[in-house]
């Protein structure tokens, strides 16, 4: 482990809290010092969640480590057991209290409390939060869900849906009337608005439909080899992969494919005047495995976008993004260092990123427009609107979350042009506001931060050249979305013949050097 500023994953013991966070009548008992309370905040402050997760931690305390922790968690779970009478219970230890090798589910299947107890084997050392929302799935679906006769009418699990997931809940309902629109009803969603009880009876579907991967493969894998349910490959994020995965469908339930289109927006727009000066740009996708799977496919078959690089995060999930870089022509990025996906945006150049909330800062940094399409996210990612990813109607999303970065930079383009007019000049202020109040000054408060690349702040470190004035006001008429790299062009242009200072005329003798 390493101490970091952000983190794409926390450890394996939240991936656990976002599956009972998720479901009701399971409640988690976790042997944990009274730091590792800090996973609440995730769900309370980020997801807006409106009750805190089903967790009881024994939060011993140094001076408990020369004592018996042992006992600390046997209380501890008598005590969660007789406060919320969970439908089950399943117990674990946090990275730091898998240091001391108590083994707290050896303990609570010894304590005979009367109902199941599933132990859950986390290696926080080796693992992370994506890993730890899957195997703990996996050991309550292979806990509790048994063989049963199926349902008279065809239905199907919708399964890897967990709190704090990237518009899981939408994705959800999106899901569920694709389904519906096919005469095939749900018999559970889970994680996601389980019980206990509702996980019973997930034997009773014909059909499993592998929402997200990352949290419920090994699930849906055993479900398949033990309850014989197939489950679907496809994730349905996209035009494309909307109508595959209805396709895919079809072939297991043997019903007619029938997609509703009347609601689909994006092909329209995208071939629009609007949109078409906006195809060919370069865009840089990372996010968990998934998510960039299918982003990568939209960006390129649906917006025509050209994919300059992808990654991901999840090193589960590395073979099948390796391979569909491969088939772009590119070596995919899997690092979980963000700072290694700040370095490869930077060598890019791109001219968009679509990726989590990290790469939004490093975004921010750089001058570059960023989407958001996989966790982590922060708040303004969980809207209380209706946006799914998913479906005919997360299609529609995915267009406007996209191609609106890449719209308002041009506005913000354009406000950079017209800088000397009476309305937009710097003193005058935000148009919108009324009044036109002034700027900030130093006697006024500090002025917003300006985003390194995008206006292009003097470099007077030593041996670094220096932007003169009249070279910096014409670098911030090139469009935002190509403005840095043309900065980097024009100082490896000086560089290398030895100017220390970048004119107008340097500008221009790079601009001609690099367009040959």
């Amino acid at each position: 482990m390493k101490l970091t500023v952000w983190t794409y994953e926390g450890p394996p013991h939240v991936g656990a809290m976002r599956v009972a966070t998720g479901m009701t009548g399971l409640h988690y008992v976790l042997h944990a010092p009274q730091g590792d309370t800090y996973a609440d905040l995730l769900f309370t402050m980020i997801e807006r969640r409106d009750h805190r997760p089903p967790v009881t931690y024994t939060t011993f305390q140094a001076r408990d480590l020369g004592a018996d922790t042992a006992n600390l968690f046997k209380t501890a779970a008598q005590d969660a057991y007789d406060r919320f009478e969970p439908e089950a219970i399943i117990v674990g230890a946090s990275c730091t209290a898998e240091l001391i090798q108590d083994d707290p589910g050896g303990m609570a299947e010894t304590m005979g409390l009367p109902v199941p107890v599933i132990p859950l084997e986390l290696p926080s050392y080796q693992r992370k939060e994506n890993f730890g929302a899957d195997e703990t799935f996996f050991q309550i679906v292979k806990a509790l869900a048994r063989p049963m006769p199926r349902t008279a009418q065809i239905t199907a699990n919708l399964i890897g849906p967990t709190a704090l997931g990237f518009r899981h809940r939408d994705d959800i309902q999106e899901v569920t009337a694709l389904l519906s629109d096919m005469g095939i009803s749900v018999n559970v969603v889970a994680p996601m608005t389980s019980s206990p009880a509702d996980i019973a009876r997930m034997g009773a579907a014909h059909f499993n439909v592998l929402m997200y991967p990352e949290t419920a493969e090994s699930a849906a894998r055993w479900m398949e080899r033990e309850l014989d349910q197939p489950y679907t490959k496809v994730v349905p994020i996209g035009v494309g992969a909307t109508r595959d995965f209805i396709a895919e469908v079809a072939g297991i339930t043997g019903r007619d494919a029938y997609l509703d289109t009347s609601r689909l927006r994006l092909p329209w727009y995208s071939k629009s005047v609007d949109s078409t000066y906006l195809t060919g740009k370069r865009v840089f996708v990372f996010g968990d495995g998934t998510h960039v799977l299918a982003a990568a496919r939209v960006a390129r078959d649906e917006m025509g976008f050209e994919v300059v690089g992808m990654g991901c995060y999840n090193r589960e999930m590395a073979r099948p993004v390796r391979a569909a870089a491969k088939e772009m022509g590119l070596t995919a990025t899997i690092t979980d260092d963000y700072l290694e996906v700040e370095r490869v945006i930077e060598a890019l150049q791109p001219e968009m990123i679509l990726g989590t909330q990290m790469e939004r800062h490093i975004g921010k940094r750089l001058g570059i427009p960023c989407a958001v399409i996989s966790a982590p996210v922060h708040v303004q990612d969980f809207p209380a609107r209706y946006s799914p990813q998913m479906g005919i109607e997360g299609a529609n999303v995915l267009f406007d979350t996209w191609v609106h970065p890449l719209v308002m930079g041009l506005e913000e383009h354009l406000l950079h042009m017209f800088r000397e007019d009476f309305e937009f000049h710097d003193a005058a202020g935000p148009s919108h506001h009324g009044g036109h109040a002034p700027n900030p000054t130093a006697d006024g408060g500090p002025a917003p931060q300006t985003p390194r690349g995008i206006s292009g702040e003097r470099k007077d470190e030593a041996g670094a050249v220096i932007w003169l004035d009249a070279a910096e006001r014409e670098l911030k008429k090139i469009p935002f979305f190509v403005r840095g790299k043309a900065r980097r062009n024009t100082e490896n242009f000086a560089a290398e013949r030895g100017v220390a200072e970048i004119s107008v005329d340097t500008l221009y003798e790079a601009k001609a050097h690099f367009a040959r």
